[in-house]
């Protein structure tokens, strides 16, 4: 059996259920950001030298093919779909309040907040910041979808506290590295957080 089924060959590809939709449909290009945010995730893990950022990361990218199930279940359907040995949905608030908690602890850590970053000073975190933006990407198109197809809230929570803890991951990964990314530097004016410049 292989892999090369052939049946994408003109531009169609298989919802749950085996429902057939064009490969530019919108619930396609949001299942298929996520399958894009599980591979930049890897690549960020692979590169990182912190290594409860890097077993964080692995479960998270876990989950995710979990919330990538979510979306790829077409419109009219419950798409928060018991899986066949539970009675759980596919993306639980469970899951969103362990990021939330992960998220509580990291911004708690001394020199973690203290300004908007720029990506780049670091190799790892630079490839979290790019996970990170492929994560809000994510975020938007699941809810356009939502706009005009059912979607699971917990998706988009789900995303949208990712987002959040990838960020985070970037700025521990430089603060245990001894690295400031901070955007303003000394000769900068206005409270932090802020467009003062």
């Amino acid at each position: 059996m292989s892999i090369a089924t052939k049946r994408g060959d003109r531009g169609e590809t298989s919802l749950a259920g085996n429902v057939r939709v064009s490969k530019g449909a919108a619930r396609v290009e949001a299942y298929g950001t996520i399958d894009e945010l599980i591979s930049s995730m890897g690549f960020a893990r692979s590169i990182c030298e912190d290594a409860e950022v890097r077993e964080r990361t692995k479960s998270i990218q876990r989950e995710l093919f979990a919330v990538s199930s979510a979306l790829a279940t077409p419109s009219g359907k419950t798409l928060a779909t018991p899986s066949e040995n539970t009675n759980e949905p596919d993306v639980t608030d469970a899951m969103i309040d362990a990021l939330t908690a992960d998220v509580h602890r990291l911004e708690a850590m001394d020199g973690v907040l203290g300004d908007w970053s720029i990506p780049g000073e670091h190799v790892a975190s630079a490839a979290y910041d790019v996970a990170r933006t492929i994560c809000r990407r994510a975020e938007r198109l699941a809810v356009r979808l939502a706009e005009t197809e059912p979607v699971a809230p917990e998706v988009i929570a789900y995303l949208n506290r990712l987002s959040d803890l990838l960020w985070l991951f970037g700025r521990i990964i430089e603060v245990r590295a001894g690295i400031d990314s901070s955007l303003r530097g000394p000769e900068h004016r206005g409270g932090r957080w802020t467009r003062a410049w």
